[in-house]
């Protein structure tokens, strides 16, 4: 069984597009998808610089096009009925509801340019952060956020959660973090998926009421509780809420693992959720596509599962 997979934010890098654009069917692709949130997504993937591209209102649109540019390139020659399921990262998600046809290619990136937009506005409401903690014991670590006010944003397995809130607090878990872990603040605008992202969550719910979203055409785990989701009104609902609530991917890598998983292939822009299934999925094959020249082994792999 091979799940398809669609990275988050962060990891996007300056000029990641450059290659796949090189190709003029690749490029006028784009430029549909950049029509679809009204952002220049060929600029801000071949030119712009990285700061400009960390910033939420242009990452998560970018992030999201690319996924689905590059997953119809993988799926080519009828590959797509040898995809076993499909699972994103954060606002990942909103490519694998593209991807399995939840949301149309338009109103995916309808929906992700106004989150985008709506959590950029909302980490500005106040100064917090977010801070990748490695190591240590999960339930030490996570009576330590309580008593700091700080919150669980993103459990990613393998040992790795990130946490996010006020500043001050993350500089305190950083001098003084649980034994055994290490702390690494990461450059980020805000506390994404915490209560600071409360704002967001409504002004989404209101972008959703206008979409009609259909059931999804493979499986399609959630973030929420690594579980399958049927419905895509269901799935729908959950993109809105997963804006303040955490990402639990170490669950989702334990579902692909209970389900059977023999191959996971990354979409662009890729390679965070390879390396992380290289340590929660230990001995399974993956293949990161990066650039048109990843295809030929995301092809391979597929085609084996045939």
């Amino acid at each position: 069984m091979i799940v398809v997979v669609c990275p988050g934010q962060g990891s996007q890098t300056p000029g990641f597009l450059a290659p796949w654009l090189a190709e003029p069917a690749f490029a006028e692709r784009l430029a549909a998808l950049s029509d679809a949130a009204e952002v220049d997504l060929a600029l801000h993937g071949t030119e712009s610089d990285a700061d400009t591209i960390r910033d939420t209102s242009i990452a998560q649109p970018l992030i999201v096009a690319a996924g689905i540019l590059t997953l119809d390139a993988v799926l080519a020659g009828d590959r797509r009925s040898r995809v076993g399921g499909v699972a994103g990262h954060s606002v990942g998600e909103i490519t694998a509801a593209a991807a399995t046809g939840v949301l149309s290619d338009t109103d995916a990136m309808r929906f992700v340019a106004a989150r985008g937009r709506a959590m950029a506005d909302a980490a500005a409401e106040v100064a917090t952060g977010m801070s990748a903690v490695l190591g240590g014991d999960e339930a030490e670590l996570l009576a330590k956020l309580a008593g700091l006010g700080l919150e669980p944003a993103n459990f990613n397995g393998g040992g790795q959660i990130v946490v996010a809130g006020a500043l001050d607090a993350l500089e305190q878990l950083k001098a003084e973090p649980p034994a055994g872990a290490r702390v690494i603040p990461l450059q980020v605008a805000g506390a994404f998926h915490t209560r600071y992202m409360a704002s967001a969550v409504d002004r989404l719910a209101a972008v959703a009421a206008e979409l009609s979203p259909a059931d999804p055409t493979l499986p399609l785990w959630t973030n929420r509780d690594g579980s399958l989701v049927s419905s895509g009104a269901a799935f729908l609902d959950l993109l809105v809420g997963q804006v303040s609530s955490p990402v639990r991917w170490d669950l989702d890598m334990e579902a692909f693992g209970a389900a059977g998983v023999t191959g996971i292939i990354e979409l662009a822009p890729a390679g965070a959720l390879v390396g992380l299934a290289k340590r929660g999925l230990k001995g399974v094959p993956t293949v990161a596509v990066k650039t048109p020249d990843d295809l030929a082994a995301a092809h391979a792999l597929l085609d084996d599962a045939a």
